[in-house]
């Protein structure tokens, strides 16, 4: 049988604690650790959910890789084409971690109405393109059907559609300029066929997708000829590593470059929510930890009688220290169980009700992302049970002070 547990488990019940002059001092205590607990899960789970979403976002609308002529300079426009007739494609066997490859091009174009006009960029794609994720953000309409002809459906966004005040089946004119100046654009009719708002404006402001064979017709490619590759991965946490092998990978008059490469200010922006995360779980340890060991002087001070007594009766130092350690254990635990069922609760509400309403504009989202695993939730528990116990563990060094003759006649 554990001692010092037995011990520490009747302090705890005792009704004599419950009243006495610590017990407020210990609600504080165990309410700060709850609180911070709280406070941890929702710097976590926000954090990495909204780092998640936007990279999930980036990815959709470009892939995690793409493979482009070495000329074309990294543009969202696509001037120099490259052959469909690649190893690589339609699958790239050689790199592991690539989970799909599906080719595009992208022409800028203007709309023009009898009343408005906007200029967009249309991305082409082909009938291998995996739609999953404006299916995820569609709001009216369907997807556009390329399995047939060339077809003039097209996916817009909602911005793009409310400012030209155009709705589902609607059609209107988009010229594209060509190559030569001096030429007249060409003019394509496109119907909308379904709408999207995916939250992220910077894209849903200029993005159209729709049929590849009409950039390439107005580009004058042939059939084999696209803008470039896109390409899904299986692993993004290994995003930087697969680049450079897909680079390796492919022919040397092409290049490949990540998501994070394309993008470098949106990736080192979500980098800072990492640094943020950390100082915040910092602090909230620190502010929990203090208060046990506020909490624990009391408790000491309490029980002086009780340690000289257990030290005129042969207990040493260390025996009784451990008495107070599984006691504030008990304490800490409490705070623990507490924070997490609010926390939890708090987080499954923003997850399916999305009550924390963000700007599109500066986080590309409309609500707080929640992103939270249960090794994640197990690890911020732990962690903070055995940093606050770390601490705790100097200040019961006071015990060693306490003189067992001095203790009896303390009052």
């Amino acid at each position: 049988m554990n001692y010092e547990l037995f011990i520490a488990r009747r302090i705890i019940a005792s009704k004599e604690h419950k009243n006495s002059v610590s017990s407020p001092i210990i609600k504080i205590s165990i309410l700060a650790i709850a609180i911070g607990i709280v406070v941890m899960l929702f710097s976590v789970a926000t954090g990495v959910g909204l780092q998640k979403k936007i990279k999930e976002k980036i990815s959709g609308f470009n892939g995690d890789i793409q493979i482009i002529n070495f000329d074309s300079n990294n543009s969202r426009v696509t001037v120099i084409p490259v052959s469909k007739n690649q190893d690589f494609y339609p699958e790239f066997t050689s790199v592991p971690n690539v989970k799909q490859v599906q080719v595009f091009a992208t022409k800028a174009g203007i709309i023009r109405t009898p009343n408005e006009f906007e200029g967009i960029v249309l991305k082409g794609v082909d009938k291998d393109y995996n739609w999953s994720f404006f299916k995820e953000y569609l709001k009216e309409g369907s997807i556009p059907d390329l399995k047939g002809d060339l077809s003039n459906e097209v996916l817009m966004s909602v911005k793009t559609a409310s400012r030209l005040r155009l709705g589902i089946g609607d059609e209107f004119y988009t010229f594209f300029v060509k190559n030569d100046p001096n030429k007249a654009p060409n003019s394509r009719k496109f119907v909308i066929s379904g709408i999207y708002d995916s939250g992220f404006e910077e894209f849903d402001e200029t993005l159209m997708i729709g049929d590849i064979r009409h950039i390439q017709r107005i580009n004058k490619w042939a059939e084999d000829q696209v803008g470039g590759f896109e390409l899904y991965i299986h692993d993004f946490d290994r995003l930087r590593e697969t680049g450079f092998e897909v680079y390796e990978a492919i022919d040397p008059s092409l290049n490949a470059y990540t998501t994070a490469e394309k993008y470098p200010a949106i990736y080192e922006w979500l980098a800072l929510f990492d640094t943020n995360i950390v100082v915040i779980i910092g602090i909230m340890i620190l502010i929990a930890g203090i208060n046990m060991i506020t909490a624990l002087l009391v408790l000491i001070l309490e029980r002086t009688q009780m340690i000289g007594i257990l030290k005129a009766l042969g207990n040493h130092n260390w025996s009784i220290r451990k008495i107070f350690l599984y006691n504030a254990s008990f304490l800490i635990a409490k705070g623990l169980f507490w924070g997490n069922l609010i926390g939890v609760g708090l987080l499954l509400s923003q997850k399916y009700f999305g009550i924390i309403k963000l700007n599109p504009e500066t986080y590309y989202v409309n609500q707080a992302p929640v992103y939270l695993g249960i090794p994640a939730i197990i690890y911020i528990n732990l962690g903070t049970l055995l940093l606050c116990l770390l601490m705790l563990i100097v200040p019961s060094y006071i015990v060693s002070k306490i003189s067992p003759v001095k203790a009896i006649k303390f009052d």
